[in-house]
């Protein structure tokens, strides 16, 4: 099937967001310990608020998109985020910075569960693949953000800022002009747990917050590699350059690695609650090599492995959502998947900064595997009791 320009505006638009985010996002906990002068705890704090206004933007959002529509709620988060980015430019110092990250989390937040919700409606047919369109430009624009990003910081922070507020302007340039599409949808003017009213629809909604449980548990355990990881990588020599080129292999990696993971997800096609199996044991197995790294390419094989993880386990849990939803309220559905996303990065800065503090990083991976372990039980269970066709497409 060929992809709709419609979608192909949409990746175009998530790849420019996303690398405009990447500038910022990985070097957060380093301005703040390094420029800032704050402790591993305090950054992990704030980057915690900043993700739980990302958690109001996520589910605003989403039922925002049931409600007004994809590219009136896109805008709004837009308008917010650039609002909040040329603030930042002038004001990033303490405690403008995590004022102004709150805010971004906030406009940034509401618009990437719209995108999602809106590529399934545009794209309905499309199923997996569509998300994991939206899913691949994600990640170009974390490799294309990380990778300069690093390269920018060197020179001064301050370019960090800039960079920011040029990519926020690109994208609302193509908001404006390609995000205004017609798509059918089904929409059912109700409250958030009104669409809960028959006994199937209560299970699916069951099913959607444990495989949600799931997923936060995911990302708190991947996002040490942005947070305490980062720091450990300062510590021990590596240099920033070196740091941001991870997330450069992570999104090239993706993109290649496509062909790779190809026969398993067709030998998987249709059972995607065994493609996030074969993600989460890939992701325990990263965790266990990056425990022994003290050099470079140990960290480069670390990501790698989780890179693979992530592409079982990323593109699923919104295909998973898309399916459990019920008529018009894809966009509430996608907000909670969202949510629980963002959930993970905000506990998973301060859960291994204070793990780090009190103990060490040996502690904190033993604990991300424990955690992932955990994350798996979630997995076994979430759609217990669905019976019906869509359902089974899950097992």
């Amino acid at each position: 099937m060929r992809m709709p320009s419609a979608i192909w505006w949409l990746v175009i638009g998530m790849a420019i967001n996303i690398t405009g985010a990447s500038f910022l996002w990985p070097l957060n906990t380093i301005y703040m310990a390094q420029e800032l002068d704050k402790s591993l705890s305090t950054a992990g704090l704030v980057l915690m608020i900043n993700s739980i206004g990302m958690i109001g933007g996520n589910l605003l959002g989403g039922s925002m998109f049931d409600r007004l529509g994809g590219y009136r709620t896109i805008m709004i988060g837009t308008i917010f985020s650039l609002v909040a980015t040329v603030l930042l430019n002038f004001f990033h110092g303490w405690p403008w910075y995590a004022i102004w990250l709150i805010m971004l989390g906030f406009g940034g937040g509401m618009i990437i569960p719209a995108i999602y919700a809106m590529a399934g409606a545009v794209w309905p047919q499309g199923g997996r693949k569509t998300f994991n369109a939206i899913y691949l430009a994600q990640n170009i624009g974390v490799a294309l953000g990380a990778a300069l990003g690093g390269i920018v910081a060197n020179f001064s922070f301050d370019y960090i800022f800039l960079a920011n507020l040029l990519m926020y302007v690109a994208f609302f340039t193509i908001a404006v002009f390609k995000f205004n599409v017609t798509y059918e949808a089904k929409v059912k003017q109700s409250q958030l747990l009104d669409d809960v009213t028959s006994i199937q629809d209560k299970k699916k909604f069951s099913a959607l917050i444990l495989l949600c449980v799931m997923f936060a548990f995911c990302w708190i355990a991947y996002v040490q590699w942005q947070t305490t990881i980062a720091s450990f990588t300062q510590q021990i020599g590596i240099s920033m350059p070196q740091y941001s080129l991870l997330w450069t292999i992570n999104g090239v990696m993706i993109l290649l690695g496509q062909p790779l993971i190809a026969p398993m997800i067709q030998l998987l096609k249709g059972q995607m609650k065994k493609q996030l199996y074969v993600g989460l044991c890939i992701l325990i197995v990263s965790f266990f090599i990056t425990s022994f790294a003290m050099s470079f390419s140990i960290f480069v094989i670390g990501m790698v492995v989780m890179t693979f993880a992530e592409m079982f386990i990323w593109p699923a849990v919104p295909t998973i959502a898309d399916q459990l939803a019920p008529i018009g309220r894809n966009g509430v559905y996608q907000g909670i998947v969202n949510a629980a996303s963002t959930v993970g990065k905000a506990l998973g800065p301060l859960l291994g900064g204070l793990i780090v503090d009190y103990f060490d990083m040996q502690t904190m991976f033993l604990s991300m595997i424990g955690l992932l372990l955990i994350a798996g039980i979630f997995l076994s269970v979430f759609d217990r009791g669905i019976r019906d066709r869509n359902a089974k497409e899950l097992s």
